[in-house]
């Protein structure tokens, strides 16, 4: 009884006071209030920006992280452990470290920026810029999501597939996408997830350039530190609304077992 009462007190200070807070604040005012925050110009361009970046991300990472996947369960080669390792890498290295480090690769006097740039192509204080950061920070999530399913399954069905003639894309479209879809779902809502509320990397990239390449959570920043209150406490509604949304859905996709 004792623990239970100290968990709930926990989590009533960490999470149920801020965030009802934060509701309180943004709904002080009548709804009328939080629509009109949230289709303000900026507001309205800051979420185009956003679903932009995630889409990108989340496409971008279903593609490697099924490949990934794939590779590393059904396929042996040197440097395996390595590759594993480095897929993990993300989730320990500090997301500005990442935004600085694609800036010194990317940026105008970089190796592979100035290049770029020379020829007509900016990724640094651009959308590219914003998606690639997203895309490294959110890499585990569909990897891991499916590994362990592909390990369940095992690879009979796909030999025997194999052996009655089907092609590899065959073999991958019949038999093993119907066997993890319902892991890749769930992978794909973490990405989404994640993509739309990456803060640190996105906010050294982007230039946090208003009307330009500012995401829903740099427009947060930007209008509370303006003293804008009410639609920074209207956006940072809408996120959490969001991963409130985001919570229910992996709930449902969570792989059984």
């Amino acid at each position: 009884m004792v623990k239970r009462l100290i968990v709930l007190i926990y989590l009533l200070f960490l999470l149920v006071l801020p965030v009802g807070l934060i509701a309180w604040r943004t709904f002080g005012d009548g709804l009328g209030a939080f629509f009109e925050a949230l289709t303000s110009s900026s507001a309205l361009h800051a979420f185009q920006v956003t679903l932009i970046v995630a889409v990108w991300a989340v496409v971008l990472n279903t593609i490697f992280g099924v490949g990934a996947a794939i590779l590393l369960v059904r396929h042996e080669f040197p440097g395996k452990r390595l590759l594993n390792a480095l897929i993990d890498l993300p989730m320990a290295v500090s997301p500005v470290v990442v935004g600085l480090a694609l800036i010194l690769v990317y940026g105008r006097f970089g190796p592979f920026g100035g290049w770029l740039e020379g020829r007509g192509i900016q990724i640094i204080f651009s959308t590219p810029g914003m998606v690639l950061a997203t895309v490294f920070v959110a890499l585990p999530l569909v990897v891991r999501a499916v590994v362990p399913v592909l390990e369940e399954l095992g690879d009979e069905q796909e030999q025997a597939a194999t052996t009655l003639g089907a092609s590899r894309w065959q073999t991958f479209l019949r038999i093993t996408l119907p066997g993890i879809r319902w892991a890749l779902a769930y992978g794909v809502v973490l990405c989404l997830a994640r993509s739309l509320g990456e803060y640190g990397a996105v906010a050294v990239v982007s230039g946090r350039l208003v009307d330009q390449t500012q995401t829903l959570t740099l427009f947060v920043e930007e209008r509370f530190q303006n003293f804008d209150q009410p639609a920074a406490f209207a956006a940072a509604t809408a996120l959490a609304l969001i991963a409130v949304l985001t919570l229910l859905l992996t709930k449902f996709l969570r792989p059984k077992g």
